[in-house]
């Protein structure tokens, strides 16, 4: 065969996950970087799967969504940091929240394609250590000076400056098109679709409860690396219910009639890091590795939200799984019917809830509340932005990798920008 003649597709195997615990912002790991996070979860990776030796992974994708100038290089200067082979080729990836997911399907592709036999993806993000920009003006000022031609002009230049332009200009969770945070635009999309309070905080008790039970049968052992004295995701109540939850005041919509958004049913700023093996079924069995399961579809989707959530409308920000879903599955000629368990990432309970809604008026069956999110998700365990891809999807291969019989499981994502990342997991 010539070497341009194209090959048949490969099946992507999930081989294994790692990730530190997640920690609320401004806590633990306050100090601690992107890349020390990425790299702490990539050690955990390389050393549960002996993955030190030379040329041992084809290459490494990871992204983060609030990077310094320093982590332009972000995936390579990991490599290069960690116990991984210096040799190991990397890059950086981002889609915002789905990031994660996105390397994830990134790597795939390459795998199915037969351009590595392995790779390793995933992500990290602090809202601690966000980067703080020059406030424009002073930038602007800055620029001139260093373009000027003489001592004169330079030193007239910089006469521009005032005290108000050392103020720097600090990182909002807002869209850039609308000004609104994202807890606004979610809370815009609850009225929409009419989600109550009560039915959020028990999504969100409940996501508590089912992680803190995770924990307490040993489901993260294997998946989970202690970082800076952590060895649980700080977020965590274990005590969480409907009743305590009811007890907080709303934080987003209160430009609204009965507001139901609050601390408690919505994702706090987290630091934290995630990454995924994933391979080829031969590079699996040369090294004695079962997989956990195949990643056998993935779909991306992008709604209006300026004109959605402006308009009071159903197309929220939050809100393109509820069209990448339907066309993955019609594409994969399954229903939700078809699946075991369904991995919903709850950056809100009210977009988790709204999401849920959509499906249903797009013609999909209802998602049984038993199969959703068992080991609990983000408003337990928070939602390192870039991170949150791969934590789902090694936590749901190995959800599957428990059950006796072949299983399926499906994953949404959705991304500020009007983005969702989506994807299908099986175990055969």
């Amino acid at each position: 065969m010539s070497p341009l003649e194209p090959t048949a597709v490969r099946r992507v195997a999930i081989i294994g996950g790692s990730r530190i615990p997640f920690a609320r912002s401004d806590g633990p790991y306050a100090t601690a970087s992107n890349q020390e996070m990425l790299t702490a979860a990539l050690d955990g990776l390389v050393e549960r799967y002996g993955l030190h030796e030379p040329g041992a992974v084809g290459e490494f994708v990871a992204g983060a969504v609030l990077k310094h100038s320093r982590d332009f290089n972000l995936a390579r200067e990991t490599v290069l940091g960690s116990a991984l082979d210096a040799r190991t080729p990397a890059y950086d990836i981002q889609q915002a929240c789905g990031t994660g997911l996105q390397a994830v399907v990134a790597a795939a592709n390459k795998i199915a394609l037969g351009q590595t036999r392995s790779a390793i993806a995933g992500g990290a993000d602090t809202a601690s250590d966000a980067p703080l920009g020059v406030n424009d003006t002073l930038r602007k000022v800055l620029l001139e000076a260093r373009r000027a031609k003489s001592l004169g002009a330079r030193v007239k230049a910089l006469a521009k400056v005032r005290p108000g332009h050392l103020v720097p200009d600090i990182p909002r969770n807002a869209e850039p098109r609308t000004g609104l945070s994202m807890g606004e635009h979610a809370a815009v999309t609850a009225r929409a679709w009419g989600i109550g309070r009560e039915a959020q905080d028990e999504l969100a008790a409940t996501s508590h409860q089912r992680l803190a039970a995770a924990y307490e049968r040993g489901f993260f052992q294997d998946l989970v690396v202690p970082f800076r004295g952590l060895a649980r995701d700080q977020n965590l109540r274990p005590g969480s219910t409907v009743e305590k939850l009811a007890a907080l005041k709303p934080v987003f919509g209160l430009d609204g009639p009965e507001p139901t958004m609050t601390a408690g049913n919505s994702t706090p700023l987290t630091d934290g890091a995630a990454v995924v093996l994933l391979a080829s079924e031969e590079w699996a069995e040369e090294r004695g590795l079962e997989p956990l399961a195949h990643l056998t579809a993935y779909e991306t989707a992008a709604v209006d939200f300026v004109a959605g959530d402006v308009a009071g409308g159903e197309d929220g920000l939050l809100m393109a799984p509820a069209y990448a879903v339907p066309r993955m599955l019609e594409r994969a000629g399954l229903g939700m019917e078809d699946f075991d368990l369904v991995e919903v990432h709850e950056a809100f309970a009210s977009q988790v809830l709204a999401t849920l809604a959509a499906w249903e008026k797009r013609g999909l069956a209802p998602v049984d509340r038993a199969r959703l999110n068992v080991a609990g998700s983000s408003l337990a365990t928070g939602h390192p932005f870039a991170a949150t891809g791969a934590r789902i999807v090694a936590t749901l291969a190995k959800l599957l990798a428990e059950r006796d019989a072949p299983a399926r499981g499906l994953i949404s994502v959705c991304a500020a920008g009007g983005q969702g990342v989506t994807a299908i997991l099986e175990r055969a």
